[in-house]
């Protein structure tokens, strides 16, 4: 496959480890409920499934239960009172970011993240995305391709031209759509039992070095 003109890639989990803050605030929710902290891998796991996910794991509240929405709403209060008290670049990719940037290669973000938590985020870790696409920039997300068609668009590069990373179906469905191709991740929070190798993806990584070296 040729060397992309421009990545892309989705925050949480791909680009970012934002599961300690967010287990933060699961667990903060779970205080204030009077239950006990839920084991750090159980709330990783579920990390990329969104807020109403973690909701479920830590309270048992369906999407559409009573309560639903109050405790979400508690959560993300919770993880946006401090959203990279311990999130970082994942460590593999810092030198790989480097490198592009100095070539002045473009590169983007899209994510499911609403901006009022994904742009202070970027900002804390010193990122400097050509492209950020939040959840609520557009009427619809991902897996709809229209956030990574934007996200093209301002880097004035073609779809076809860009490699799009996630840890999701949700991501590889997207950039499918969108006529990029497809790349998923090992490394980022793909569920117990879900092989991200099954996913309909046209390259895989398990980690950040072996994506560094087919990049180089």
């Amino acid at each position: 496959m040729p060397r992309p003109a421009a990545l892309l890639f989705d925050l949480d989990g791909t680009l970012v480890d934002t599961a300690p803050d967010l287990a933060r605030a699961t667990n903060a929710l779970r205080a204030h409920h009077g239950l006990p902290a839920l084991p750090y891998p159980a709330i990783r796991a579920q990390v990329s499934n969104g807020g109403s996910a973690l909701v479920e794991l830590a309270l048992g509240l369906a999407r559409d239960a009573p309560g639903h929405d109050e405790a979400r709403s508690l959560l993300l209060a919770a993880y946006g009172e401090a959203v990279a008290e311990e999130s970082c670049v994942f460590p593999e990719l810092v030198p790989l970011l480097a490198a592009w940037e100095a070539a002045k290669r473009p590169w983007g973000i899209v994510t499911n993240k609403p901006r009022a938590y994904a742009e202070p985020l970027v900002a804390a870790l010193g990122l400097s995305p050509g492209a950020l696409l939040c959840a609520d920039d557009l009427p619809v997300k991902k897996p709809d391709p229209a956030p990574l068609l934007e996200a093209a668009r301002r880097l004035a590069v073609d779809p076809p031209a860009c490699w799009y990373l996630g840890d999701h179906l949700r991501d590889i469905q997207a950039a499918r759509a969108a006529g990029m191709p497809a790349v998923a991740v090992g490394w980022g929070y793909v569920e117990e039992g879900d092989d991200y190798r099954a996913w309909p993806a046209d390259l895989w990584f398990e980690t950040g070095e072996a994506l560094a070296a087919a990049l180089n």
